[in-house]
């Protein structure tokens, strides 16, 4: 596969003494020997919670405009992705078409740390 850096995906408003995808994240880059760019993805707009937002299309709107990408760190990249719930989708699919899209990024694969719902 060949990945050039892990990417968490920015933690949301909950400020905890430590965040578990960015230890994870790094955790990841010591065995792998890949960089972690926590610079890479950032929120730049509050969205509240999510955890009672059930609907896709609806928390992809919410969603909308919630995050950018330092194009010079991820132009070309082939990136691993940490978010630590899949619940929709609704955020990585966010985060991942940004970072094709604007980012220009060659390859995003993705990794959760647990999911909410079965996956069908």
């Amino acid at each position: 596969m060949g990945l050039d850096a892990i990417v968490p995906a920015p933690p949301s408003n909950t400020a905890r003494k430590r965040q578990p995808v960015i230890a994870v994240a790094k955790a990841l880059s010591e065995v792998l020997g890949i960089p972690v760019c926590e610079g890479c993805v950032a929120k730049v707009k509050s969205t509240g919670q999510l955890k009672d937002v059930f609907d896709f299309a609806k928390r992809t709107e919410i969603l909308s405009g919630a995050f950018t990408v330092d194009v010079a760190q991820t132009n070309g990249k082939r990136l691993l992705l940490i978010d630590d719930l899949y619940r929709s989708g609704a955020t990585v699919s966010t985060i991942a078409r940004l970072l094709m899209t604007a980012g220009a990024a060659r390859a995003v694969y993705l990794v959760t740390l647990t999911q909410t719902r079965k996956l069908a």
